[in-house]
Parts: C-alpha cells; structure tokens; sequence
C-alpha cells in the first residue's frame, strides 16, 4: 500500500467500525426495549403501589398506578409533549415537596398550548402512572458514559391548574422504540457496507490507473 493511501483507509475503516458499532448499539436497545415491554405490559393490570423515593426506577415499578401528595411546588419545568387527544404542546412539570427531608417529587401536570405560562396549582393529591423523567443525555454520552440515573416521574391522571390531561405512558410508545432500533440498525449496517464497497471500487480504480 502506498503512504498516500494509508490517511484514507484509516479514515474509511474508522468510520465503518463505527457505524458497524451504532448498528450493534441499535440491536442492544432493542433487546433492552423489547425486554421492557414485556414487564410494563404485565404491569398495567397490576395494583397501585408507594411512589418509588429516588431512582433508578425499577422495572417492576413503570407504568403501575400511584400518588404523591405535593405540599407545594418549588419548581416549574417545561418540555415538549402531547394531551390525550394527540395534540402537542408545552407540558409542565412540577417538582413537589412531598415532607420536610423527603425527597421531591417529579409530577406532570398537563399540557398547554402556551409556554411560560403561570400554572395556577401549588400542590395537592396527585394520583397517575409511574415513569422516569426524560433522558436529556446526548447519543454520544449514551455510547461512551455511564447510562444517567432517572428520577421517578409521576404522569397525573388529570390536567390541574387549568392544563389539559397529559398523554399517559403508553406501550405503544415502546413498540415504536422497538421498530425504530431495528431500522436504525439496519440503517448503519447498510452505510458501513455501501462505504466499504464505495472505497474498494475506489481503490480498484486508481491501482487500474496507475
């Protein structure tokens, strides 16, 4: 091999091996998903349970009924999401004080077509299904970190303060998951093979030429 082609097929073969390695991360999570969805399906038929105190959030434990009594909210957050009709917004989580050294508790209120709005709700009984809170990590801390401890997530069974109902945690929402990791996958495995055979024609092409 000349010196000239040595930069390029490090290049090339870096690149393949990392998308052959998105590809396996891929079929990992959907293992993980489908696993999942196994327990959350036999857990929507079981009894509520005590809100789990602090994270990570076991299995056993998502999509079960449960509730919190907020004594009164310390924070507002906001993020994206839907109602239970499908339509999107802004939806507004709160974080609750639940006693005088317990932990807080995460809570979602519901959902508004405004952002920044003042939710006029300071807390009460909250009942609704267990969740953890959104993974905000980025895919390459995904990839090369630890996986982030997730705070339970308390999705309430009504809208309060005047916010429309939240789209509860749904199994559907797994089974996307599940689609989606296998096409991803598929995904990086076909680019690694197109960019491996793009550059053997490439080499082919210019030993022809010399």
């Amino acid at each position: 091999m000349t010196r000239g082609l040595i930069i390029p097929t490090l290049f090339v073969a870096l690149a393949v091996a990392t998308m052959v390695a998105l590809g396996f991360w891929q079929l990992q999570r959907q293992a993980e998903n489908e696993m999942l969805l196994r327990y959350v399906t036999a857990n929507s038929t079981k009894p509520a349970i005590a809100y789990p105190q602090q994270g990570p959030v076991s299995v056993n434990a998502l999509h079960r009924t449960s509730s919190v009594q907020c004594l009164r909210v310390v924070k507002w957050r906001e993020d994206s999401g839907s109602d239970t009709l499908g339509k999107t917004g802004t939806r507004y989580l709160a974080e609750c004080v639940t006693g005088a050294e317990g932990p807080d508790a995460l809570i979602v209120a519901g959902i508004s077509a405004r952002p920044n709005q003042k939710v006029d709700w300071n807390g009460g009984l909250v009942r609704g299904i267990i969740t953890t809170e959104p993974d905000r990590q980025s895919l390459i801390a995904k990839l090369f970190a630890k996986p982030a401890i997730l705070r339970p997530m308390l999705v309430s069974q009504e809208g309060v303060g005047g916010l429309r109902t939240a789209e509860p945690p749904s199994l559907g929402k797994i089974q996307r998951k599940i689609s989606n990791n296998g096409f991803y996958a598929m995904q990086w495995f076909l680019f690694a093979s197109a960019a491996t055979i793009i550059y053997i024609l490439a080499l082919r092409k210019r030993v022809r030429a010399s």
